[in-house]
């Protein structure tokens, strides 16, 4: 590696980097940091721009852990899995704290640079579907969105073939609590979880004998603790469109605040929550 002149802001020799490897070089900045291209003159479109586009690149992180957490517990290893959860809730924590920058952002700026954004809309992030898909709330409806990208497609209809991480969490359930399989649902494989009698039963029996499955206890309440996150998301998400839009129609054909309100109801890990009022 070669050496420059030295360089008392560095307290050594400055460094020559063309012939090796820089910060730029390694992060790919150039690409990163030229990806916005505003569709109006409008000062606010450049945050709106990088608010959805780092919220995608957390969401590409947020996957990337589920997919090596769901990985982890079919090896029976949850430590690790542990740890991927924990990072995913921290993720959504990030997400909830953008929502915080946005809402700078007045009704009568957003006006300046609706109409450029012609009908795209987040309702059209397959990252965010995928997200759901892989936890467990699965509408096939929600794949049609995505037919002209047929990559896309393909992996979302893979996703909706694969038992979820929830699915996963069930059956490690099951294998410890019963020690095989028997008396397990089915995976709802294309359709959103919902709450079965049999996984709250156990999940019950887990949180009344916290000693004899704390493990299992840890990962319930990790479930939760990342299920909270999300709801917050989901919540900050409404908050913030109608602040901005109020209930106007989305820029991609929902029903804007109507549609994310009905979104508050889902529940991914329904047993858990529900099990609240029996202890």
């Amino acid at each position: 590696m070669s050496q420059g002149a030295y360089d008392p802001g560095t307290g050594g020799a400055r460094m020559d980097f063309s012939d090796a490897m820089s910060y730029g070089d390694y992060l790919k900045l150039d690409p990163i940091l030229s990806a916005q291209a505003p569709q109006s003159a409008a000062h606010d479109e450049l945050l709106f721009i990088i608010q959805h586009q780092t919220s995608e690149l957390w969401m590409k992180l947020i996957l990337h852990e589920l997919g090596a957490a769901r990985d982890a517990l079919r090896a029976n290893d949850t430590t690790t899995m542990f740890k991927m959860l924990a990072r995913v809730s921290r993720i959504f924590e990030q997400l909830n704290n953008q929502w915080d920058v946005l809402r700078t952002m007045t009704p009568a700026d957003y006006t300046t640079f609706r109409a450029a954004l012609g009908p795209s809309s987040g309702f059209q992030s397959y990252q965010y579907r995928m997200i759901e898909y892989v936890l467990g709330n699965r509408n096939p409806n929600m794949v049609k969105p995505h037919a002209h990208m047929p990559e896309v497609h393909a992996m979302l209809t893979t996703e909706l073939g694969r038992p979820s991480f929830y699915d996963e969490v069930v059956r490690h359930l099951f294998r410890t609590l019963d020690g095989d399989e028997a008396a397990m649902p089915a995976p709802q494989l294309d359709t959103p979880h919902a709450a079965h009698p049999e996984i709250q039963a156990r999940w019950k029996t887990v949180y009344e004998n916290i000693n004899a499955y704390w493990s299992l206890y840890e990962l319930a309440e990790k479930l939760v603790d990342l299920e909270d996150y999300f709801r917050r998301w989901r919540f900050n998400h409404v908050t913030t469109v109608e602040r901005v839009i109020g209930f106007k129609r989305g820029t991609g054909g929902t029903a804007g605040v109507s549609y994310l309100r009905r979104m508050l109801d889902v529940e991914l890990f329904p047993e858990l929550w529900h099990l609240r009022g029996e202890l």
